[in-house]
């Protein structure tokens, strides 16, 4: 399938709920259909897409405190932190990374109750969603490289491509299709078309069971004539 651009993309879904694109309502609600079937398949699918390297945020001498950089996008799951060294060290390229251990808060706040033994921290726990702490508190000042997921834009009349959009179309379509079904309500039994909810629903399961599978080959998860377990 051709990939899709914000137009495209519009006259396909406004074709499959034959509804004109140019109505209100369809525009109104058109926003809240995309939103829905983009957190619904950036979840499910965990793209490779999705990971995003940030080196722009640093450590603070002696305080153990690490807020989550947002210049390339706000983190949603944190999945590594580096320090690099040497200290004052701003691209990871030119230095080390030395990746951080998770642990629990628990553990951090037993080992490290203070700033004495101050070094290069070793560990790391998640805090809140935006912060993380780390352990031994830092010596000196030093770059923290954050990998991890965030959220591309949302498709829209400025963002004209996503990578659903194009790597993912028809996927995109269905998931798209089963949040406009909301909209023309056929979710319920008295419902002009009831089963039409069903029918897109079973549709984005097939399609879905494919997407992960080319996920994993990407991450080298499974191998390329291996299908992933279901539910993975």
């Amino acid at each position: 399938m051709t990939a899709y651009t914000y137009a495209t993309y519009v006259t396909a879904l406004s074709t499959e709920m034959v509804v004109p694109s140019t109505d209100v309502n369809f525009i109104a609600i058109l926003p809240t259909i995309i939103t829905n079937a983009e957190l619904r398949l950036y979840r499910e699918l965990d793209l490779v897409d999705t990971t995003v390297r940030d080196s722009s945020a640093t450590l603070a001498l002696s305080t153990r405190n690490f807020t989550l950089p947002s210049t390339n996008g706000t983190f949603i799951v944190c999945e590594q932190l580096n320090v690099i060294t040497p200290a004052g060290t701003t691209n990871p390229e030119a230095g080390t990374r030395n990746p951080l251990i998770p642990a629990s808060i628990d553990t951090l706040d037993f080992l490290w109750p203070s700033t004495s033994g101050s070094t290069l921290p070793v560990y790391f726990s998640m805090i809140d969603q935006d912060m993380a702490i780390v352990g031994p508190f830092p010596d000196q000042t030093y770059t923290i490289e954050v990998v991890g997921t965030t959220r591309p834009p949302s498709l829209s009349t400025s963002v004209t491509t996503t990578p659903l959009s194009v790597f993912f179309p028809d996927l995109f379509l269905a998931a798209s299709m089963v949040e406009a079904l909301a909209f023309q309500r056929n979710f319920g039994a008295a419902s002009d078309d009831p089963k039409a909810a069903v029918t897109w629903e079973s549709h984005y399961q097939a399609l879905i069971r494919d997407a992960k599978t080319e996920e994993a080959r990407k991450k080298f998860l499974i191998g390329h004539n291996e299908t992933p377990k279901a539910g993975g």
